[in-house]
């Protein structure tokens, strides 16, 4: 059986799009092929790397992409766009399945101290890992423990 690829996409690729590919392949990295991707790739944010590794994901492997690099290339099941810009921006292109718009805060263009930042970075993180799996509930897939 061939898995469904899920692609998470917002502007930068460096925080939200990245954490919520990191905790659906986590969660059920059986059940789908998951990839995150950018309108205008950055650089992962360091936060983004410290608060997942509080919850004990390392991140090793992932890295900013662009759009581009699947667009009429890769067949996605799923297109989850996870910030205004990409989900107004983002084109239909041929080869996505069903497309998602989960509204999810940039911890990034959050100012404050750099605590206020890092506790900005843990309450996305957590809204992030609540909602994809609030969403494998929704798809039906149980999840081991």
């Amino acid at each position: 059986m061939t898995k469904a690829r899920v692609l998470f996409l917002c502007t930068g690729n460096t925080a939200r799009s990245q954490m919520a590919e990191a905790f659906l392949r986590k969660y059920t990295g059986d059940n789908f092929e998951v990839y995150s991707a950018g309108l205008e790739p950055g650089e992962i944010n360091p936060l983004t790397l410290q608060v997942m590794e509080e919850k004990g994901i390392n991140m090793e492997g992932q890295f900013p992409k662009g759009l581009d690099q699947f667009m009429m290339k890769v067949h996605f099941g799923y297109l989850i766009t996870v910030c205004d810009r990409a989900e107004q921006k983002c084109p239909i292109f041929p080869g996505m399945g069903q497309r998602l718009y989960w509204p999810i805060e940039d911890p990034a263009a959050f100012n404050g101290t750099n605590q206020e930042k890092l506790e900005k970075f843990r309450l996305v993180r957590d809204q992030i890992e609540a909602r994809v799996l609030s969403w494998l509930e929704e798809q039906g897939i149980r999840l081991d423990g």
